[in-house]
């Protein structure tokens, strides 16, 4: 993982495991086929990107596809999330580049996620923005 950031103490290296943490959350919630822990991730005004398109702005339309879509969704394999590189746009603004590979038996594929995160007042780091893109070779 790499990290920058325009500030010499814009970020802690609790910051940084946090975010590492929501990351792995999202990889647990979607093996997991949970869209209620997937869901407790975002901020309530989130906007997500699906990697196919799909614009889904604030909480209500995000959990709305993410409970009709992510239970009936079905795969073979597994899926890995990595924080690949985190930069701090604000003290409590990351930008988080991550790589997303699904494994399957007819081969890898991946997604380049990016999450823009927001540390709330508690703490917590939310997903706020999010564009989940479909990386295709060739």
């Amino acid at each position: 993982m790499t990290t920058e950031t325009g500030h010499a103490s814009a970020h802690t290296d609790a910051d940084l495991k946090a975010i590492t943490e929501v990351v792995a959350t999202v990889e647990r919630t979607q093996r997991a086929k949970d869209p209620e822990g997937f869901l407790a991730l975002f901020h309530p005004d989130a906007l997500w990107t699906t990697a196919h398109g799909k614009v889904l702005i604030g909480l209500d339309a995000i959990a709305e596809f993410t409970r009709a879509v992510l239970p009936a969704a079905t795969w073979d394999g597994e899926v890995t999330y990595e924080v690949a590189h985190t930069q701090f746009l604000r003290p409590d603004v990351a930008a988080v580049k991550v790589r997303q590979v699904y494994h399957s038996p007819t081969g890898d594929t991946e997604g380049a996620p990016l999450y823009v995160m927001t540390k709330q007042d508690d703490g917590r780091w939310l997903l706020h923005a999010c564009q989940n893109t479909e990386v295709r070779v060739g």
